[in-house]
């Protein structure tokens, strides 16, 4: 069983960016993966928390991509470019059902097919990220132990600004 080191308040210590960005390919899939598995057998409102919650992670880590890793890349090595352009027309894919998902409700027809098609994007989207954009990273001159911490730390504050709009949802319900 894995125990807490003391004094880490629960967060997860990360080597460097990519280990960071890495862990949150995996936290995603296993959310894509639950919510496919389970699909048939949750209520609409089990769905669409689960739903939800693959779309903010999505959400704050492509803006920490987006803010942070892909222009720290862009400056410290050319050849990133066109992976980095590709990966962004891929966000923008995401981000369009991501937007779609929040909008509409797990009885509509197409609530589930969307879904999953973000699961396939991102899928595609990881599987090139670590085999061209991470192995490009560790050749670039980059400090990827700053990064991870600058990534982390900016995580951090958007997973805070999302829990407080989450809230202020709530309270106006």
């Amino acid at each position: 069983m894995a125990t807490k080191k003391s004094g880490s308040k629960g967060k997860k210590q990360f080597r460097d960016a990519l280990a960071l960005l890495k862990a949150d390919h995996e936290a995603v899939s296993e959310l894509l993966e639950k919510y496919e598995k389970g699909k048939e057998r949750m209520d609409d409102e089990k769905k669409s928390e689960l739903a939800h919650k693959i779309c903010e992670e999505l959400t704050i880590h492509a803006r920490i991509e987006e803010e942070i890793f892909y222009p720290a890349l862009r400056e410290a090595s050319e050849e990133a470019e066109d992976a980095l352009n590709e990966a962004a027309v891929e966000h923008t894919s995401i981000k369009s059902l991501v937007e779609q998902v929040e909008e509409d409700s797990p009885d509509s027809e197409e609530f589930d097919a969307k879904v999953k098609v973000i699961g396939e994007y991102v899928k595609h989207h990881v599987k090139e990220e670590q085999n061209e954009i991470f192995p490009m990273a560790r050749e670039a001159d980059l400090d990827l132990k700053e990064l991870g911490e600058q990534l982390a730390a900016r995580k951090a504050e958007l997973k805070g600004e999302m829990g407080e709009e989450s809230g202020e949802e709530e309270a106006a319900a």
